[in-house]
């Protein structure tokens, strides 16, 4: 990093000794070549679609996890940013003197961000309507997804009912004002799982109620709290999207005609080895998520994380003085796939939004982001960028859930 930071402050003492413009095309070339290498790609564009960098341009190579850029997308467009995920727990069986007797119905559609706090929520819920106890198991019927993997048993589910969870989850869910009161403020709430009779007069067919009704925060901030971190439970919802496919088409009805043979999906996560992305067309498909987000008066700082600021991929880079702040991108980096990416933008002075696209290939990962932030910076200083109006959202995720009554 110190050899990155010496190199690019030299550079630009070089250029302004030689009355260089701020946004001369071949002093930015120069750049590249020399921080990047002549064989990484890179684009940079103005917010009037200037180009005021290209490089290797058009040339598709596996973007790792700036997958998730189409797949935020498409989601937008499928669902827009308010929607929630539904988990409907229910029951054929019949509620005796505290005990369930029959299985717990678990109604999912794939809400990827099902974890403990969540369980506790819906736990207090079913203790609230007198279920102490279950003589069942649970039984997930659709895509059921618990602690960031796939539960199709209910297995993960099932144990954190049952008050196996970490303090800090219960800790978290007693702080919230609007939660329904603990049962024990000592102990963390719990629902038994028994094996008892069920009652002569329940039977297979009984007809199924409603119990609790859980809803994940809306999916804005879902995708946020996902792209900050680069979480891989993109994949499910790549599905929610469609799947990788539909995600593909529409990537590529997004971009330019002469863009779309540069984009190719294997999944919506950047795990497969098939992705690619250019990096004019990654450009292309992040100002078109602005766009998305611009309809319902969001922007790129609602869904993708900010240099310096959110905890996550970004947190620790660019974030010093001269750059806290002033990027919000994406990540990639697969080391097996020798993929690392950096694509994202920053407000400038004179050329409004700047949108940049670093797709490397072949360069291990440490050295890979280490010529992508020297080149960030050098894009931040010659382009007269400004720090975005930005302030992160300190809640956690739970206290944008809502888990009622049906």
């Amino acid at each position: 990093m110190q050899a990155s930071l010496t190199f690019v402050l030299a550079f630009l003492g070089l250029m302004i000794a030689e009355g260089a413009a701020a946004a001369d095309p071949g002093t930015l070339a120069a750049a590249a070549r020399s921080i990047l290498g002549a064989d990484q790609g890179v684009y940079v564009e103005a917010a009037d679609g200037t180009v005021l960098l290209s490089q290797l341009a058009s040339k598709p190579v596996h973007p790792a996890s700036v997958s998730k850029v189409p797949t935020t997308l498409a989601l937008l467009k499928k669902f827009g940013p308010e929607h929630r995920f539904l988990t409907l727990f229910a029951t054929r069986g019949r509620l005796i003197d505290g005990t369930l007797h029959g299985d717990l119905l678990v109604e999912a559609d794939g809400n990827p961000a099902l974890v403990d706090e969540d369980a506790l929520l819906i736990t207090q819920r079913l203790r609230a309507i007198g279920i102490e106890r279950i003589a069942g198991t649970v039984r997930p019927l659709g895509s059921l997804i618990f602690d960031w993997q796939s539960d199709p048993d209910g297995v993960r589910l099932g144990a954190a009912l049952s008050g196996q969870v970490s303090g800090s989850a219960w800790q978290a869910v007693q702080s919230l004002a609007s939660s329904p009161p603990p049962v024990s403020s000592a102990a963390t709430p719990a629902i038994e799982f028994v094996s008892a009779a069920a009652p002569a007069a329940l039977t297979a067919t009984s007809a199924e109620h409603a119990l609790v009704l859980h809803r994940s925060e809306p999916l804005l901030f879902l995708a946020k709290a996902l792209n900050d971190f680069s979480n891989n439970i993109f994949k499910p919802l790549a599905d929610a999207a469609g799947g990788a496919a539909a995600v593909e088409r529409v990537a590529r009805d997004t971009v330019p005609t002469a863009m779309r043979s540069e984009i190719t999906l294997g999944d919506g996560a950047g795990t497969d080895p098939r992705n690619r992305l250019s990096p004019r067309a990654a450009v292309k498909l992040l100002r078109a998520l602005e766009v998305e987000l611009a309809a319902s008066r969001h922007g790129l700082i609602d869904i993708l994380p900010v240099t310096g600021i959110d905890d996550g991929t970004l947190h620790n880079r660019l974030n010093d003085a001269e750059a806290i702040g002033r990027v919000v991108g994406k990540t990639g980096t697969f080391g097996d796939y020798g993929a690392s990416a950096l694509v994202g933008a920053f407000p400038s002075s004179d050329r409004g939004t700047v949108y940049f696209a670093i797709l490397n290939h072949g360069v291990p990962v440490p050295e890979a982001r280490r010529r992508q932030d020297a080149l960030v910076r050098v894009l931040l200083a010659r382009l007269q960028s400004r720090s975005w109006n930005y302030q992160r959202d300190p809640r956690p995720a739970i206290a944008r859930v809502q888990v009622e009554l049906p």
